[in-house]
């Protein structure tokens, strides 16, 4: 229930404060954006053009309407002169935890979304990869205030942090096969083009796309860094700088972005279903395990699958919530799975790449401007299959530290916050592959009658299965309190 708007305070969004004309705000668990008056003006043209209600149509654009009188307080309403609500998306996600193949496609709906809007006589203000957000494998254009009316003699706006934030990190993997995420990560601005020129230098500088986004970029913003805006804009309007010279230039950026391609090399964990041991009857219990623990919860808003690889048990949580965030930490396997969920249409389901040892924190400004992934992942079950040994052995965090964070995104759950965990036997090949590579003795506590004390410590009605192979158990429990 979102409550009566008079007795719910608005909350502003805390990345949505660098276009003054308009900010994203909450009201409960719905999502508005307040319009100043130019940008209000902007709203009542593109609603009213021929390109945006078809974008909207085919969901390519995040669902937005006039918000409905009295849905917002008045202290808010009172600020803007007007305001819209949009669709809630069901998780946000940021460019650095995207794979190669997300990214891209991201980058392809920025410039489809553009290109539609530049023939129709608008443009965006900007182009930020931050722009876009999923609705599982699908890719939705969520900055409604950046629209505006194209001016004629004026470039798009948008063009450098495309190239900042999409393009650059896609030619930094594309061409040099660097995963791009630490990049974005480091930067919530993006990578410089005097910081990517360096890399792209001697013959490396015919690399797709280089020469004119990167070298003729870097040397034409150090010509005209001491210019003012309006004298550029100026210069432009005055050598017949034209609307089809913008859309000419987004129209060659797409053909470069889907040249763009990245084959995600071989790697142990995208052979681990082939490797991993398990036997078909063993797959076959942890399905059904995990479709009897969520079963139990009435239904799901948000299920975390922490270590997803493959995302077989995505897709069986999917059955039972309304979106499942698959978290995998290598970028080929979290590349394949994307691929596979796009090729089925699969809305539900949303694969990241994170290391679960040092996951997303908080960035930008004030280090909020985007929330560490333990503030966005509040779930109602949390999915820990063959994860745990990973983290304890292979990254030395103290058994009772890994339930405690397994439990942390079910905090307010209620009743119905499920954690279904698998323990990996100290005696099992894949525990012990890990125990070869550490001093004899260091892991003492990692035993299988520990872990059930710590969990039964914290969790109520513990439910527990061996699997076939007689060296990893099945738990579902509910956090206490």
């Amino acid at each position: 229930m979102d409550g009566s708007p008079a007795l719910l305070a608005a909350r502003a969004e805390p990345g949505s404060f660098r276009d003054p004309g308009n900010r994203v705000f909450y009201v409960g668990s719905r999502v508005y954006r307040g319009l100043a008056p130019r940008a209000a003006a902007n709203w009542e043209a593109l609603r009213g053009s021929a390109f945006f209600p078809g974008l909207l149509a085919a969901g390519k654009i995040c669902g937005t309407e006039p918000a409905e009188p009295g849905t917002v307080p008045a202290a808010e309403a009172g600020r803007w002169a007007a305001v819209l609500r949009h669709e809630r998306i069901p998780f946000v996600s940021y460019p650095y935890e995207w794979s190669f193949t997300m990214l891209r496609d991201a980058a392809l709906t920025h410039l489809e979304v553009l290109t539609e809007a530049l023939a129709d006589g608008f443009t965006t203000s900007d182009g930020s990869a931050y722009n876009v957000q999923w609705r599982g494998a699908e890719p939705v254009f969520v900055d409604v205030g950046s629209f505006e009316p194209a001016r004629d003699g004026e470039p798009w706006a948008g063009y450098r942090q495309f190239c900042q934030t999409l393009l650059y990190p896609l030619m930094l993997q594309a061409h040099l096969g660097l995963d791009f995420q630490p990049w974005l990560r480091a930067r919530v601005d993006g990578i410089e083009p005097g910081q990517i020129r360096r890399l792209f230098g001697g013959t490396r500088r015919f690399s797709a796309g280089a020469l004119k986004h990167i070298h003729l970029h870097d040397a034409l913003q150090t010509r005209h860094g001491a210019t003012g805006t309006g004298e550029v804009r100026a210069e432009l309007r005055a050598a017949g700088f034209s609307r089809d010279l913008v859309l000419a230039t987004v129209r060659g950026l797409e053909r470069l972005v889907r040249r763009l391609d990245w084959q995600p090399p071989a790697s142990h964990w995208s052979r681990y279903g082939r490797s991993c041991g398990y036997s078909a009857e063993d797959r076959r219990r942890k399905e059904r395990f995990v479709a009897d623990a969520l079963a139990g919860t009435g239904g799901c808003r948000l299920v975390l699958d922490l270590g997803a690889n493959d995302g077989a048990y995505a897709r069986v949580a999917a059955r039972h919530a309304e979106q499942v965030v698959a978290v995998e930490a290598d970028p080929t396997v979290a590349d394949q799975l994307y691929r596979r969920l796009r090729a089925d249409g699969e809305r539900r389901v949303l694969p990241l790449v994170m290391d679960l040892a040092d996951p997303s924190p908080g960035g930008g400004w004030r280090a909020v401007e985007r929330a560490p992934f333990a503030a966005r992942a509040r779930a109602d079950a949390v999915l820990a299959l063959a994860v745990v040994h990973h983290l304890a052995i292979g990254r030395d965090v103290p058994l009772a530290e890994v339930v405690d964070w397994l439990l942390g995104p079910l905090d307010g759950a209620g009743r119905r916050g499920r954690l279904v965990v698998e323990f990996v036997h100290p005696e099992d090949p894949m525990a012990r592959r890990l125990l070869a590579n550490k001093p004899a003795g260091q892991f003492p506590g990692y035993r299988r009658e520990e872990f059930e004390r710590l969990l039964d410590a914290r969790c109520v009605a513990v439910r527990r299965e061996e699997l076939a192979c007689g060296t990893r158990t099945l738990y579902a429990g509910t956090p206490r309190g």
